[in-house]
Order: C-alpha cells, then sequence, then structure tokens
C-alpha cells in the first residue's frame, strides 16, 4: 500500500508542477543547515547508502549483504516504483555528522573474521569476491551523491558518484582497477580494502540571501585503506589494509572516517549537479551525432519532396503534357490502385501491434518531455521510470482504440480475440520475460529482485487499470465509422509482377532499418552506458531531439521504400511499412551484443542471461515503437498520393 500511495502522490505532484511554469525542479526541496537546530534549520547531516554494483556484473546487492557497518536505529525512507525496478536499496548508515563539526579521525566499526567459522568465511569471501569484481559503494548526502574525483587524462577530472569497495594485485603482480592510485598496493595475490575515507562537505552559507541557514552544495571523498592499531587509532595514518588472496586465521577489519567542511558562495543550490555532470566530456561527441542525424534527415527530406513533387504536381497539373518516357516510368504506382488497400493477411497481428506501439509512442513522448522540463531530473531518483509505467498504464484507450479501429478497416469482426490480444500479449511477452530475469534475480539474492508484493502491485496495475482503459479504447474503436480509402479495392487481386533484388521484401525491410539507426546510435551508446555501466545519464534535451530526428527518419525512409515498391506494383505495404522502420530493432539487438563484447566485462552465466533477457525487452518495446512510426507515415503517404491523383 505504501508504494501504491507513492505513486499516486508522484502523479498528484506531477500535475501540480506541471501547472507551475518558469522554474527547473532539480530534485526534492532544499534543506537548510546550521549549527543549532532549529524548527527551519538541521543540525546533523545524515548519510544514506544505497545498492553496490559493478560494471563486471548485472548483480547488485544491498549494502548489508557485505558485512559493512551498520546503523543501530536503521531506516528506509519510501522508495517509488522507479526505485524499485532499478533495483535501488537505500537506507541509513552510521555515518552521522554534526554541520560544521570537522571531525579528523572518527572510528565506526571493527569487523571480526574468525575463518574457521563457516559464517565468517562466507562474509569475507563475500566481500572479496566484492573486490575482485570491483563492486561500487554509492553515497548519499542530502539527496546528493557522494563523488570520488580523480584525475584522468589531459589533466582533466572525473567525479564518479561512487566509490570501490576495494581492489586486488593479481598473482602475477598487476593491479586492478583502484590499485593503480597508490604505489603500496604491489603484493600480489592480495585485496586491499578501503576501509577509511576522507569526506569533504560544501555548504553555501546563505548569507545574503532569503532562507535562513546554509545549504549543502557538494559531497566528495577519497578512499584509503588503513591497517588500523591502537598506535594510529587517533591519526587514522597507517600502511594499507591487506587480505591475503589465501588468507586462514583471524582477521580485524575497522572502518574510519574524517570529515570536513567548506564553505562557498560561488555555487548555487539548483546548480550543485553540475560539477558531476560537466566532468563527464560527451557533448562534442552529442554535437556531433546531431549534426550527423540532421544531414541524414536532409537528404530523406529532399528524396521524399522530390518523390512528392513528382507524384502530387506533375500528375495533378501536368499530368496530359509530360512526354511518354516519364509517363510510363510514373505509371507502376498507379496501376495498383484497386489493390493498395486491400487487407492484409495477419491484419489482426497488425493491429495489436500498432495498438501497443501506440501506446509506446505516447509515452514515451510524454516522459520525455517532462524530462527536457526537468520533472524527472537525476536527483529525482527513480521518477523517470516511475513516469513512464505510470503513464504507459493510463495510455490504454489509445491502445485499444487504434488496434480496434483499424482491425475493422481490416474487415475483422472477432473484435473480443482483438482487444484481448492488444491488452495481454505485448505486455504478457514483456512481463513473462522480467519474471524470468527476476527468477534469477531471486536466486542470486540480490537486490534488483522485486519484492513479490511489488509483483503483485504491477499486475494490480496492469489487470486493474490498463486492461479496462484498453477495453474502453476499442469499444470506442469499433463504434466509430470504418475509414474510408480514397479508391475502391478489385474483387480479384492483381497479380504481381516479378521484382529486382532491390524491391524483394527482405531486402528492401533490411536496408530500410540502416538510416534510422545511424541516427541514434551514438545516443545509444550513452543510454547503454548509462543503464549497464552505471553512468549518469542526463542529456535528456539531446535525447528528445535525436526521438525527434528518429521519428522524421523512420517516416521519411518507409515512405522512400513504400513509394519505390508501389512503383514496382508491388502493394503488399501494410506490413511491409511496419517492418521496414521497425527493423531497426534488429539492428539495436547486434549493437547490444557488439557492446556486451566490447565494452562490458561481464562475468559469470547469470550476468549474461539477465543482459540478454533485458535486452530482449528493450528490443521488442523499440521494434514496435519504430514500426508504429513507420507505418502511420506510410499510411498517410499512400492515402494522399491516391486521394488527389486521379486514377481511371
Amino acid at each position: 500500500m505504501k508504494t501504491l500511495r507513492s505513486w499516486f502522490g508522484f502523479t498528484c505532484s506531477l500535475l501540480v508542477f506541471i501547472s507551475v511554469a518558469g522554474f527547473y525542479l532539480p530534485g526534492l526541496a532544499p534543506v537548510s543547515f546550521c549549527e543549532e537546530k532549529s524548527e527551519d534549520c538541521q543540525d546533523e547531516i545524515q548519510l544514506f547508502v544505497n545498492r553496490l554494483d559493478s560494471v563486471e556484473s548485472v548483480l547488485p546487492y544491498e549494502y548489508d549483504m557485505f558485512d559493512f557497518c551498520k546503523d543501530n536505529e536503521e531506516k528506509r525512507p519510501s522508495e517509488n516504483l522507479g526505485q524499485v525496478l532499478f533495483g535501488e536499496r537505500i537506507e541509513t548508515s552510521p555515518y552521522k555528522f554534526k554541520f560544521r563539526k570537522d571531525q579528523p579521525c572518527q572510528k565506526v566499526c571493527t569487523k571480526s573474521y574468525d575463518t574457521s567459522k563457516v559464517e565468517d568465511k562466507t562474509n569475507l569471501e563475500f566481500l572479496k569476491r566484492g573486490m575482485q569484481l570491483n563492486y561500487q559503494h554509492h553515497w548519499i548526502v542530502d539527496n546528493m551523491p557522494v563523488t570520488w574525483c580523480y584525475d584522468v587524462e589531459d589533466g582533466q577530472k572525473y567525479c564518479n558518484p561512487g566509490f570501490p569497495i576495494g581492489c586486488l594485485v593479481t598473482s602475477e603482480g598487476r593491479p586492478k582497477d583502484a590499485c593503480v592510485i597508490n604505489s603500496e598496493f604491489n603484493k600480489k595475490n592480495t585485496f586491499y580494502v578501503f576501509n577509511h575515507v576522507d569526506i569533504t562537505i560544501t555548504y553555501h552559507s546563505g548569507e545574503n540571501e532569503s532562507w535562513k541557514g546554509a545549504r549543502l552544495v557538494g559531497a566528495r571523498l577519497d578512499p584509503k585503506s588503513i591497517k588500523h592499531s591502537e598506535e594510529n587509532s587517533q591519526s587514522c595514518e597507517g600502511p594499507p589494509m591487506e587480505i591475503p588472496g589465501q588468507f586462514s586465521g583471524n582477521l580485524e577489519l575497522t572502518y574510519s572516517y574524517s570529515v570536513k567542511f567548506e564553505a562557498t558562495d560561488q555555487i548555487k543550490w539548483a546548480s550543485r549537479w553540475d560539477y558531476i555532470l560537466v566532468s563527464m566530456p560527451h557533448t562534442n561527441i552529442q554535437w556531433f551525432s546531431i549534426m550527423n542525424s540532421l544531414v541524414i534527415v536532409l537528404f530523406l527530406s529532399g528524396m521524399v519532396a522530390m518523390i512528392m513533387l513528382r507524384t502530387l504536381h506533375r500528375d495533378i497539373a501536368k499530368y496530359n503534357q509530360v512526354d511518354q518516357e516519364e509517363a510510363q516510368e510514373e505509371s507502376g504506382w498507379k496501376q495498383v490502385h484497386g489493390d493498395v488497400f486491400r487487407p492484409p493477411q495477419m491484419g489482426m497481428l497488425l493491429s495489436v501491434f500498432l495498438g501497443q506501439g501506440t501506446q509506446i509512442f505516447i509515452m514515451t513522448f510524454i516522459t520525455l518531455f517532462l524530462a527536457c522540463l526537468g520533472f524527472l531530473s537525476p536527483a529525482n531518483r527513480g521518477a523517470l521510470m516511475t513516469c513512464a509505467v505510470v503513464l504507459w498504464v493510463l495510455l490504454g484507450t489509445p491502445a485499444g482504440y487504434v488496434s480496434a479501429r483499424l482491425y475493422k478497416s481490416f474487415g475483422g469482426e472477432n473484435w473480443k480475440t482483438n482487444v484481448l490480444l492488444t491488452a495481454l500479449l505485448c505486455p504478457g511477452m514483456v512481463f513473462a520475460d522480467f519474471f524470468l530475469m527476476n527468477l534469477i534475480l531471486w536466486v542470486e539474492a540480490s537486490s534488483a529482485a522485486i519484492p513479490f508484493g511489488t509483483l503483485v502491485a504491477i499486475l494490480g496495475l496492469w489487470f486493474g487499470i490498463s486492461v479496462p482503459l484498453t477495453f474502453l479504447g476499442a469499444y470506442f474503436g469499433f463504434k466509430k465509422s470504418v475509414i474510408e480509402h480514397p479508391v475502391r479495392t478489385n474483387q480479384i487481386p492483381r497479380q504481381i509482377p516479378e521484382q529486382s533484388f532491390f524491391t524483394k521484401p527482405l531486402p528492401g525491410i533490411v536496408m530500410g532499418g540502416i538510416l534510422p539507426f545511424g541516427c541514434i546510435f551514438i545516443q545509444l551508446f550513452f543510454i547503454l552506458n548509462s543503464i549497464w555501466s552505471h553512468q549518469m545519464y542526463y542529456m535528456f534535451g539531446f535525447l528528445f531531439l535525436v526521438f525527434i530526428i528518429l521519428l522524421i527518419t523512420c517516416s521519411e525512409a518507409t515512405i522512400l521504400l513504400c513509394y519505390f515498391h508501389l512503383c514496382a506494383e508491388d502493394y503488399h505495404w501494410w506490413w511491409r511499412s511496419f517492418l521496414t522502420s521497425g527493423f531497426t530493432a534488429v539492428y539495436l539487438f547486434v549493437y547490444a551484443i557488439h557492446y556486451f563484447f566490447s565494452k562490458l566485462q561481464i562475468q559469470g552465466a547469470a550476468s549474461t542471461i539477465l543482459y540478454l533477457g533485458y535486452t530482449m525487452i528493450m528490443v521488442l518495446i523499440f521494434f514496435l515503437f519504430t514500426g508504429t512510426i513507420g507505418f502511420f507515415a506510410c499510411f498517410w503517404f499512400v492515402h494522399k498520393i491516391y486521394s488527389v491523383v486521379k486514377v481511371d
């Protein structure tokens, strides 16, 4: 019930936010901090911990799985649907600070391991496995990620919203991952635990401002490995904390931290995420991608404009004055006017796909538009996925309407089967895949495993809201009159002449997806990085622009190929228009496989199966999305040319 309340609360808040214009929402409301607690000011800063993840594994784990120091009064803030689906598990930690009270060295807790005990040995091995796979902490202060900033190439600084548990020097003496930052990490087959952190919290003093108190504008840390002893317990200095690869006996592992506060009035609270985002040098690449896509769009627009000019202007105004050669060239598509609107085979399935594609298209457009306005920024955790799911549930009506209207125009009469397939087929495929992936996550005890209660709630939203809305849309769709086509359909189908290689169905479909994929593959790289490499995605303006370019490119490429096929007197355009742009999803799948082998270092059968399973969900959704765009573009084009040109 708490999850459902948060969903409805999010929806109501969204409606309130939409009614207010002229400001950017970076996430939650600002919190003021003072040295003395008051009604409007807090004096204690709570550090929250999130799940731990790795680029070498798809399986995230909760903080408690690694036997770190725990908060005596552990509390979990309420999570929205998006956070649950992404496996975020935020909870309080024993790291608590008083505002502007520097602490040079503070012990948190000591963990003892005796390898002769099964439980201690299991916990220690799990910790070592986490270091071997480079699992990363994700800490949060005042809804901001605590970042680890370090130098990269060309003297630039990169701020990572996470830091590793530790690192490993292999048996060959090669330091892996973060072990390269310290020359003291040099013993072969040895793990080095980052059991100490130096935290720096930056705040805006609030002087000469309208609010009372200070506001936090940054949180950074430096992880260190320190072998604590009684002598260095007050200074947090000493040799690295080593754990041999083949360890047996007793081990004492002490966690500690130091914290200091720095004041700066140069950074405003609303722009406190900028130092993280600026450190990600993607802007120039994004502009290159946009320019490349615009060139493709201009090329296709010129081709489509030329076709429209020839088919409409010349055929209407000067058709009787053109020479015989050009008349012969353009006679092909007119000769199939009596068959071009003949209902397709498997019209039921096509109408179902188009209904679901319409639902996905509207959901994507609204979600990206809200993200561009700042409602779904990275600071508002889980809001993007929550918004997408809620919109999908509420958009069952247009899905049912489009599916029913098209199915009726195809001459279909089994309206009950049509509406049931629209409501259940594609969502059922996604849910079945998702459920199988969730079973693997349950077996692996991953934090990404969706609780059973949440699965039941999702099914409730599906069958309780989405399915009835789909039936409602289908009711209005079947109630509407049949779509009128500009020309009549002959009773006897026309024989299709022998086609050349390029006008055959398969080559045209394969070629149709190349140009749309060329417009998105750079943006796709950053999206996959965000999902699988756990990088922060914030470039929604670029993404929305690419969305518009993809819409135009899919439409124009499909229209272009549709015209060529009609000129070759092949009138089977219904399914071909859907599959031509929908084939972009196949290129997406091929690219995802290439990304898996070339960019990721994922290990283990479970992680590989999870990657492929979630990729198939993405491919199916993208197939319906792009296929629907191509179909309706071609549908408009065919109606247009046959409605304004007089045919015998």
